[in-house]
């Protein structure tokens, strides 16, 4: 990787009626993402059942017939969690981070995803890029928001 490749970050942010421990419970539950979001088909772990999650705990993530491997790189109860994605095109890294902050009656939830676009292509395919990371951002959101508030979101 070049230190002049370009770098993108997208972030949204969502406001969940649930305590940040529910929404982390979710989360921490690293092998079950398949359960509330509607983008991936298929999730398990690969790090050993016996082991703690945390840092360097992995999952597999089926999306279409995509498969991806998510490794986490920070673990910081019950605020953070960030995770590598591994499993895309050799030009592309991406790392996802969740930030839980308490407000009134809800969670702030803020999803960031830092891309990095490695190429001669990469300011040319960079817009595409996170668009589509942009909307994936926008359902994993909106899944964990229906699976915690009980409602279409």
């Amino acid at each position: 990787m070049r230190l002049n490749e370009p770098v993108a970050e997208i972030r949204r942010t969502r406001a969940v009626a649930a305590q940040p421990q529910a929404i982390w419970d979710v989360l921490a539950d690293f092998g079950a993402i398949s359960a509330w979001a509607d983008n991936v088909d298929h999730s398990c772990l690969l790090s050993p059942e016996a082991q703690d999650v945390g840092v360097c705990t992995t999952r597999r993530v089926q999306v279409g017939r995509n498969t991806l491997v998510e490794q986490i790189t920070e673990f910081d109860p019950p605020s953070t969690l960030a995770y590598d994605v591994e499993g895309l095109p050799r030009w592309l890294r991406v790392n996802n981070r969740w930030t839980l902050t308490p407000s009134a009656g809800a969670t702030a939830v803020a999803l960031v995803s830092t891309v990095t676009v490695a190429g001669p292509l990469g300011r040319i395919v960079e817009g595409v890029v996170t668009r589509a990371s942009a909307k994936t951002l926008d359902e994993l959101l909106t899944g964990l928001a229906r699976k915690l508030e009980g409602h279409r979101v």
